[in-house]
């Protein structure tokens, strides 16, 4: 890769940092605080978000009969999910053993914890079980496959793909023969040492 694209991707892996860093500096002004799995309030705090949950006929009134009628589309794309979910957990088991690459961490996709806001009523803490579950497996499945991309197949494509994965920046050129072979063992090296570029990817996982 040419020094323009690797100076390019510095500055971004520079910006996404700082961006996570202010995140975390507005998380800090709310008073809660991580025990393990669980996301402790502070009392007053609490209370006041108990005060500012919205009951279930209130709800219910102000939900447009759109979001009724569509609820049940919706929530039958769980069991799809649930399906890709166990899947995924076969398929790295097998797969990912059998080419000593990483298994991804599931827990550091998965992430289900807005359940535990009081200022939410019993629908909208379902509602909010559900999204992070959807939307934690298909970024879980997207690692996954980038792992198993990486492996196989790591050339980009010749048309531009739209928000590809972190590792689709290191692939090689679509069309570039020269070496294809010997840069293939490369990339699958890097990706048994859970390398994406330079980094080391999160949600690494376990391996044999």
């Amino acid at each position: 890769m040419n020094s323009k694209i690797d100076s390019l991707l510095i500055k971004m892996r520079a910006l996404e940092a700082e961006l996570e860093a202010a995140f975390h500096e507005h998380e800090d002004k709310v008073a809660y605080n991580i025990k393990g799995r669980r996301v402790r309030f502070e009392q007053q705090v609490k209370a006041t978000h108990r005060q500012m949950k919205l009951r279930w006929g209130e709800y219910l009134k102000q939900t447009p009969p759109r979001h009724l009628l569509s609820a049940p589309f919706i929530y039958s794309m769980f069991f799809p999910l649930l399906i890709l979910d166990i899947s995924l957990f076969i398929y790295q088991q097998i797969c990912f053993r059998a080419y000593r690459i990483p298994r991804v961490a599931r827990a550091d996709y998965v992430v289900i914890d807005r359940h535990m806001l009081a200022y939410l009523n019993l629908f909208e803490k379902f509602n909010c079980v559900y999204c992070g579950y959807g939307t934690g497996v298909l970024a879980y499945a997207r690692e996954v496959s980038a792992r198993t991309e990486q492996y196989w197949c790591p050339i980009k494509h010749a048309r531009r793909a739209a928000n590809p994965h972190d590792r689709y920046s290191e692939f090689m050129a679509y069309g570039e023969a020269e070496g294809f072979h010997t840069r293939l063992a490369e990339h699958r090296l890097r990706v048994q040492l859970g390398e994406t570029g330079a980094n080391i990817s999160p949600g690494t996982g376990d391996t044999d």
